[in-house]
This record gives C-alpha cells, sequence and structure tokens, in this order.
C-alpha cells in the first residue's frame, strides 16, 4: 500500500468514527448515515472499506 492509499485509509477511517458518533448522539438518522458513508467511499476509496463494516 503507499502512502497515498495509506492516508485514504485513515481519512476514510476518522470520517466514519465521526459519522458513527453522530449517529450515536442522534444528530443523524441510520438512512443518513448510509447515504453520507456512501459518499465517504466514493471520496476516499478506501481499499480496506468492507473490513470496517
Amino acid at each position: 500500500m503507499t502512502k497515498e492509499q495509506t492516508a485514504k485509509e485513515v481519512e476514510y477511517k476518522m470520517a466514519l468514527k465521526l459519522l458513527k458518533i453522530l449517529l450515536s448522539r442522534g444528530i443523524i438518522t441510520d438512512e443518513e448515515y448510509a447515504k453520507i458513508d456512501e459518499l465517504n467511499r466514493q471520496t476516499f476509496s478506501p481499499q480496506l472499506a468492507k473490513v470496517y463494516v
């Protein structure tokens, strides 16, 4: 894995963590979580996204 791919993985993981916090606090719904996560997957193109589920 290149440094750029590693950076994208870290950025995706950070975004996922923030999303989970928003979901746990009731700020976003499950549907919004799924939509935002899909957008994040398109933006960051994490190769390990399936592992994070």
